[in-house]
């Protein structure tokens, strides 16, 4: 079971690094009305549709 102090990707469910250095990398958003994170790697990705603000279904 994961950590609920440590978030999960909402794209690709990889758990964020316990030792904290994902506060500087990973990015947060309101989908729905509930938090949401996304991992460096996936927001490199999808950063174009992050800035645009389209719907996650589309990406």
């Amino acid at each position: 079971m994961s950590d609920p102090t440590v978030p999960r990707c909402a794209l690709c469910e990889r758990d964020a690094p316990h030792d904290g250095s994902w506060r500087l990398t990973w990015v947060a958003g309101l989908e729905r009305g509930r938090e949401v994170w996304t991992c460096d790697r996936c927001a490199r990705t999808h950063l174009r549709s992050i800035e645009a603000k389209i719907d996650t279904a589309w990406w």
